[in-house]
């Protein structure tokens, strides 16, 4: 089994490395960083980089894809080189997933139109523009399309993709090996849980506004 993980300038550093650690734990798997081209590619604060061993002709097949958000996104929304791939890829995948702003892509390749799917909380009446049907949850399962909301839930969809190949008990095993078991210190992870000044804050600065 093949996963592919795609790179791109300014992708999010935990949508990317939070799946990678839940899905590398498939045993027989082999999980590969492709980008258009190959070599180091930086995160969106600049100061992370990951290697993209392989260029995205040189995995034309994975098993699995897994592409990750970022401010970055933005500017991949029209990148043909990409979008083709993506739309290539999924042709034979088992498995097309996403990480927050990653939908975005998958929805600009026409991958999910008339599917459920979710991304950043911020973005998701883009992903209605492109034909999806946005949920609030954090991880959407659509056929073989499985979508997840913002950055830290990539983790969730990992082990839930874990459970889907490898069966419940291993990816309990996994989310055990890697104690995985969070108790964050605050309870703001979601609009619907954070103070509202917070959340009207976030949506004055983000890039989703839509007019």
């Amino acid at each position: 089994m093949q996963i592919a993980i795609v790179l791109f300038d300014r992708f999010t550093a935990l949508d990317a490395v939070g799946p990678y650690e839940m899905l590398c734990r498939i045993p027989g798997a082999e999980t590969v960083f492709v980008a258009e081209q190959p070599g180091p590619v930086r995160g969106d604060r600049g100061s992370l980089a990951l290697v993209a061993d392989k260029t995205l002709d040189e995995v034309p097949s994975p098993d699995i894809v897994v592409v990750p958000g970022g401010p970055g996104q933005s500017a991949q929304m029209d990148n043909e080189a990409l979008l083709g791939w993506l739309r290539s890829a999924d042709a034979t995948s088992t498995w097309t997933t996403s990480v927050c702003t990653g939908s975005l892509l998958l929805a600009a390749a026409g991958l999910l139109k008339g599917r459920r799917a979710t991304s950043h909380w911020l973005a998701l009446d883009v992903l209605a523009v492109f034909g999806a049907e946005p949920t609030g949850e954090r991880v959407v399962a659509d056929g073989k399309f499985i979508t997840a909301a913002g950055v830290s839930s990539g983790i969730d969809m990992g082990l839930t993709l874990v459970g889907r190949v490898a069966g419940d008990e291993y990816a309990q095993a996994v989310q055990l090996g890697t104690e995985y078991d969070p108790q964050p210190p605050y309870d703001a992870g979601s609009p619907r849980k954070a103070p509202a000044a917070l959340v009207a804050e976030l949506r004055t600065k983000s890039r989703f506004i839509l007019h």
